[in-house]
């Protein structure tokens, strides 16, 4: 933790955020000591990310600097100050870098008349292809969102959830490696929520840098390789949620365990110094506990099935996903401010 109380997680395992290094690498999204200010309204503020590929999770409030950090990726805006590169490429080259980046906005807005294989055919155009390809590559992407059937429809007559699909559709057509995504799940009904969920996992293990910001702090959790949690302008904490949950020491970790006997796990647990809170659940059949050492509570759980023959059924950390830990880091956040 630094002195801004800014966490990370581990960086060099599992394919986390790392620390920027060597400029330009031609395999990673790198922020060097960027800020963005709009006069004097501050967007961003001395970031410094190094994104490798997978499903990255960008999480914060309304005015936490999401939006600013994609426009800055996709050069749409440019910094104020510092330097970014996308894959090697910077963003003042756009040509360059949108044959690698495909850039899903949150703004909703299509030309006038435009059907919704229209819309991708002609963005397939502008890149350079021919009619062929072009018509192969729109009708794929309308496959993969589930929006062939509507194809020949005009786009202004689509609900909310289908515009917000035909503007995924162009995203991924020309087969970017970088896939930038503002609040894509926003419209969908349920079965498109999980289908976009499971597209955007899939482009992940496919070795794609999807960078994907939603409220939706669940849906998050449960497909980003990592995260990147943003307040105020600030990277507050970054990189795998299990890993930047063990570093947040001034909350106790809560572990939730089902076993055979709880009182009598509750009453062993509870005399140790490390533990804050053995609490039983409502049904009787578990224990919530909040402790200072997981690792120590683990050993003593381990000590325990022996001594006292209790038998476990679950085991299991009850805190560290993406809503809990940002609500933990915010609110140590704004006590510094």
């Amino acid at each position: 933790m630094n002195g801004r109380g800014q966490v990370t997680g581990d960086r060099e395992q599992g394919g986390s955020i790392s620390s920027a290094g060597a400029f330009g690498s031609p395999g990673r999204v790198i922020f060097e000591n960027v800020s963005k200010f709009y006069g004097e309204v501050l967007g961003v503020n001395r970031v410094n990310l190094s994104i490798p590929s997978g499903v990255t999770g960008l999480v914060g409030p309304n005015g936490s600097g999401k939006t600013t950090l994609m426009n800055l990726m996709t050069g749409l805006i440019r910094p104020s100050e510092g330097r970014i590169s996308v894959l090697g490429i910077p963003p003042d080259r756009p040509e360059e870098l949108f044959r690698k980046v495909g850039y899903c906005a949150q703004f909703d807005s299509f030309p006038k008349g435009a059907t919704g294989f229209s819309f991708i055919y002609n963005t397939l155009r502008l890149h350079g292809l021919d009619d062929r390809e072009s018509v192969r590559l729109t009708d794929e992407s309308l496959q993969r969102v589930s929006m062939t059937e509507a194809a020949g429809r005009k786009v202004a007559g689509y609900s909310k959830g289908m515009r917000q699909r035909i503007r995924l559709a162009q995203a991924i057509a020309h087969h970017p490696t970088v896939l930038v995504l503002d609040e894509p799940l926003n419209g969908l009904d349920p079965m498109a929520r999980a289908e976009s969920l499971e597209l955007f996992q899939a482009l992940g293990k496919q070795g794609l840098h999807v960078i994907i910001s939603s409220h939706i702090l669940h849906e998050l959790d449960k497909m980003s390789d990592q995260v990147i949690l943003m307040s105020s302008g600030y990277v507050v904490a970054e990189g795998q949620i299990h890993s930047v949950r063990t570093e947040v020491k001034e909350h106790p970790m809560q572990i939730l365990v089902r076993c055979s006997d709880p009182n009598l796990l509750a009453s062993r647990v509870f005399a140790q110094d490390h533990v804050v809170e053995a609490k039983l659940n409502e049904d009787g059949k578990g224990v919530l506990v909040r402790t200072r050492d997981a690792d120590a509570f683990y050993l003593l759980l381990n000590h325990l099935v022996v001594k006292d023959n209790i038998a476990l059924e679950t085991v299991a950390p009850a805190d560290d996903d993406v809503n809990s830990v940002y609500q933990y880091l915010i609110g140590s956040e704004n006590k510094t401010i």
